[in-house]
Order: C-alpha cells, then structure tokens, then sequence
C-alpha cells in the first residue's frame, strides 16, 4: 500500500463511466454510481480539488439497432433516457459532475469509421453497424 498524493498539486482528476442510456438504470447500475459519488465527497472532505468527469455513452450498436426498430434518431431515442439517469441521480442526491462528454457520432468519428472500412478493418454488417 503507498499513501495517496495527486499527480498535480491539490488537484484530483476523477473519470468514472456513466451510463450507455439505452434503458432506465436500475440498482445494479447505481450501485456504481453512489461508490463513485462516495470517493468524488471523500476526495473532496479532503481538501482535494476534485475535478470529476462522466462520460454518457449515447451511441452504441444496441441504441442504434433500438432507435432504428423504433423510427426514431439516436437523440430521440436516448433522450428520455438521459433524462431518467439524471432524475434518479438527483433523487439519490448524487453530485453531478463537472462534465458530461458524450459518444455521440460527429465528423471526426465519421471520418475515422469510413477510413477503417476503406482500409479493409472494418465493415459494414446488414444491420447497419461497423
């Protein structure tokens, strides 16, 4: 065991995976989310400056299937969803993070998906995943 001690000065970087918002979470997925809420108020009783990320998965092969079964966008899809997550955490009075990046597709994984399949490393399968 070795003590404790940030990379940076008083500054504690916190990444924790959020939920991939294809269904309502349920206990087994929030037991994760108080752990983390637990180490992000101990880092911070502290004294650390804590800065805490969590990342939303919007975009996966099950949404995309899911989205596409129900004729819906992938942000019409996972809306309701997202939403249902951050109510829940604020009834079980989790600390938001300070960020919420989230996997949504743009240009630039656009780009990447098309360079991999020119490339013979990815294709495309029938239900229109790579």
């Amino acid at each position: 065991m070795e003590e404790f001690r940030p990379l940076h000065g008083n500054e504690v970087r916190m990444y924790a995976c959020g939920p991939t918002v294809y269904d309502y979470g349920h206990i087994g997925n929030f037991r994760t989310f108080v752990a983390v809420d637990l180490l992000h108020r101990f880092l911070r009783q502290s004294g650390y400056d804590v800065r805490y990320v969590m990342n939303i998965t919007d975009v996966d092969d099950k949404i995309i299937r899911n989205a596409a079964r129900d004729g819906l966008s992938v942000q019409q899809y996972t809306a309701p969803y997202d939403q249902a997550f951050q109510e829940d955490s604020d009834l079980l009075n989790l600390r938001r993070p300070e960020s919420r990046p989230q996997h949504r597709l743009h240009r630039r994984m656009a780009k990447f998906v098309a360079d991999l399949e020119r490339t013979g490393y990815a294709y495309r399968a029938e239900d229109g995943s790579y």
